[in-house]
């Protein structure tokens, strides 16, 4: 992958003035090959994918075997998956970039200078509330995103979950299973077929010695309404496999970066709201 210096997305003067600005100017992290590669060599077999419907899954000890990779299941639903170590990382950090870096554009921007635009949360002070925890920052908040994935610019919204509205076992969080969950109902603002069909998007974290382990999930062509799982697009529908395609690659990039910047940027900007 190119981490040239030659694509960036653009910024203002107002940004340069920022103490965050220097993860802009840097260098981006490459991921390793091998993930790439894998990636590349084509889609994972549908049936060793997990289903939306057994994604509490994740909180079996071990790994489950769709660790990285992505696949359309035969009823048309597309399915990304990832798994990032990040040491030093903790779950409170994690948290913490959640409910931190929708309040101004160049902090998402800093993820992935090369292909994230902006992200804007609409509930700005709920993001700012100091009496709130980090996760109660970002839950049931939606934010407007602008990022490349491979297929240009395109726009959407997150809606972050209590991680029980989506149907996990919350139970389990804050034990050696799961240090926090991330999950969200997303959908695009752009045209058919990709940008526009609702997914669930997870980040499963889990507490390792040195850090954290990141196990990233989407299920494109799922939602969850008063409680039920939802199939968001219709029986004849099926998602194009170069969607699931672009958005692994994607998530391979970005969480590759994020890993090796998070801890620096918590400790200098962690009170900076």
């Amino acid at each position: 992958m190119d981490n040239s210096m030659s694509k960036r997305v653009p910024v203002t003067e107002l940004d340069k003035t920022k103490s965050y600005f220097k993860y802009y100017d840097q260098e981006m992290v490459p991921a390793p090959k091998e993930k790439y590669e894998s990636v590349l060599r084509g889609p994972l077999d549908p049936r060793k994918a997990t289903p939306f419907k057994d994604r509490n899954k994740l909180f079996e000890p071990g790994y489950l075997e769709d660790e990285i990779g992505y696949t359309v299941f035969e009823d048309g639903t597309g399915f990304v998956a990832n798994l990032t170590f990040m040491p030093g990382v903790t779950t409170d950090m994690f948290d913490w970039w959640f409910a931190w870096h929708g309040l101004d554009h160049l902090r998402y921007t800093i993820w992935d200078p090369e292909d994230h635009y902006k992200a804007e949360t609409m509930q700005r002070a709920q993001a700012m509330d100091s009496s709130l925890s980090y996760k109660e920052r970002y839950w049931n908040t939606t934010h407007h995103v602008v990022e490349d994935i491979g297929m240009g610019p395109e726009g959407l919204f997150i809606n972050f979950k209590y991680p029980g509205d989506l149907g996990f076992d919350v139970s389990k969080i804050g034990t050696e299973a799961c240090g926090t969950i991330v999950c969200a109902r997303g959908y695009g603002e752009g045209l058919p077929p990709f940008a526009s069909v609702p997914t669930i998007m997870t980040h499963f974290v889990r507490p390792v010695e040195g850090g954290i382990e990141l196990r990233s999930r989407f299920w494109m062509g799922w939602t969850v309404q008063d409680g039920k799982d939802i199939k968001a697009i219709p029986d004849c529908v099926s998602v194009p496999i170069f969607g699931p395609k672009a958005l692994c690659l994607h998530n391979i990039k970005e969480f590759t970066n994020l890993a090796a910047l998070l801890p620096k940027i918590y400790s200098e900007e962690k009170d900076n709201f």
